[in-house]
């Protein structure tokens, strides 16, 4: 028999399952951000999304949620090659940025084109190139599973970490 002097904390939401609440538990788990941009024209079109997973190794494939009431996720679901960039933990602000309704989401932020026209965030922490595979039903969002086709890792460049609302860093352990 095991026992321990730590107790956990009860509870501090009820366990109906509301919108609110879920939101809250759902913010318990610590995520990484991925922007998802590409060239529409000749102009930027992205927002960034904390519900990015990988998939399979074999085809490379992830997966992202993004809200049926997005209006930027229809100008990117026809891109040929979307470019995902995993943010990095000083780009806390651009994120705000990338998922606000108002204004220039790029004004002031430095990315740069694929031949294919992903858009690729300059100083992420990785870089990947993917084009849809196909999506899914998934409530109140579309499931979006993509192909990958490139990735470009920057060692040494820790990711921006999402949890309970706040942007984290990493620090390693022992």
């Amino acid at each position: 028999m095991v026992t321990s002097a730590h107790q956990p904390p009860g509870p501090v939401v009820s366990a109906e399952l509301d919108a609110a609440t879920l939101r809250r538990a759902f913010g318990a788990y610590p995520t990484g951000v991925v922007a998802i941009c590409a060239l529409r024209g000749t102009e930027p079109v992205g927002f960034a999304a904390s519900s990015f997973v990988s998939i399979s190794l074999q085809p490379p494939m992830v997966a992202v949620s993004v809200a049926r009431t997005s209006a930027t996720w229809p100008r990117l679901a026809e891109a040929p090659v979307l470019g995902l960039s995993v943010l990095s933990h000083g780009q806390g602000a651009l994120c705000r940025k990338l998922a606000s309704r108002d204004g220039d989401r790029f004004d002031g932020v430095t990315w740069r084109p694929s031949p294919e026209g992903a858009v690729l965030i300059d100083d992420a922490a990785l870089w990947l190139t993917a084009r849809v595979s196909a999506v899914h039903d998934g409530g109140d969002h579309e499931i979006v599973l993509m192909e990958l086709l490139t990735a470009e890792l920057f060692t040494g460049v820790e990711p921006l970490v999402f949890h309970t609302s706040q942007f984290r860093e990493l620090i390693p352990h022992g």
